[in-house]
């Protein structure tokens, strides 16, 4: 079912862009209390990346601009290793006109790969389709979480699983978060200096720890982001997210009826959305938390025409 459909035109909130917080880490004390995410400043990590992307760009090579189905790598200096992802690049493109980007965030124990391949590679086909750039990020590691904490149980409406989460964070965990969020941020300032990318048509989503990234990276990045669609994944609390942030943003919500206990984390916060008339659009289909995706996917890219539209 579908609830509740809105205009999608974004107003950027006036007040000054909040970034992640957390209280002062002693660690070898106490482990540290993370409020809300990773330490990072939004502003500072953008222009890092922006840095790293124009120092590693190389305009002359052949596979500058490249289109199709495309496996990339970069120097990833602080974590002193190469990091892949994936890009696609329609082959319909005229290598001139800009294009919409779709930043996927893959689930946990998964890859940049798995979600682009799979169902016979369903996403890639329709970003062909519906003409996306698309790019998927490792996150550093297969489990990186994209820098936030929050995985099950600690689904919206589970404020003390949240709490418990993220004060288990001890300083490899947190190296851990800060490396992923990181690398996502990287991943994109290099598609942006490559490609012409129609910055008021950025959209970002996930499934599962994806979900939860599309969550933290899209209040925490919300500049970048013209709307988020978070899959099956609603690991956020009340309290502590910058719901500001997202005010004005389009979310496009979707679960499995199969997904328990993420189903009842996202029917609770579509509740608490709509109360607050957030710009909330939500799905629910009869699968389970992985056959959801097949089932979501085509609706959540006609949810990001309608917003390219307006």
């Amino acid at each position: 079912m579908i609830r509740k459909t809105f205009s999608c035109k974004r107003v950027l909130p006036v007040m000054p862009f909040l970034v992640g917080f957390m209280s002062v880490m002693l660690w070898a004390q106490t482990p540290s209390t993370m409020e809300y995410g990773c330490a990072i400043d939004a502003q500072e990590q953008i222009r890092e990346s922006r840095t790293l992307a124009r120092k590693i760009a190389v305009p002359d090579s052949p596979e500058w601009r490249a289109e199709g189905d495309l496996h990339r790598k970069y120097h990833f200096p602080a974590a002193d290793a190469d990091m892949p992802y994936r890009l696609y690049v329609p082959d319909s493109w005229d290598g001139k006109s800009k294009l919409p980007l779709i930043v996927m965030l893959h689930g946990a124990g998964s890859d940049e790969n798995w979600y682009l391949d799979a169902n016979d590679k369903q996403f890639v086909r329709l970003a062909e389709q519906h003409g996306y750039i698309l790019v998927s990020p490792l996150g550093y590691t297969r489990m990186g979480a994209y820098g936030t904490p929050l995985r099950l149980p600690a689904v919206f409406g589970n404020p003390e699983a949240a709490a418990q989460q993220r004060a288990s964070v001890d300083e490899e965990r947190e190296r851990t978060l800060q490396l992923s969020e990181k690398d996502v941020i990287n991943v994109i300032e290099i598609v942006l200096n490559e490609y012409p990318v129609d910055r008021s048509a950025m959209f970002l989503a996930g499934h599962s720890m994806g979900s939860g990234g599309t969550w933290y990276l899209g209040a925490k990045y919300a500049q970048y982001w013209a709307a988020i669609a978070p899959m099956s994944g609603p690991f956020l609390d009340e309290l502590n997210y910058p719901w500001d942030n997202i005010r004005t943003m389009p979310v496009f919500m979707t679960e499995g009826t199969g997904a328990t206990p993420s189903l009842v984390g996202s029917r609770a916060l579509l509740a608490w959305m709509k109360e607050r008339d957030f710009k909330l659009e939500y799905k629910e289909v009869d699968a389970d938390h992985g056959g959801m995706i097949p089932l979501v996917l085509p609706s959540i890219f006609d949810f990001f025409d309608r917003c390219r539209s307006k």
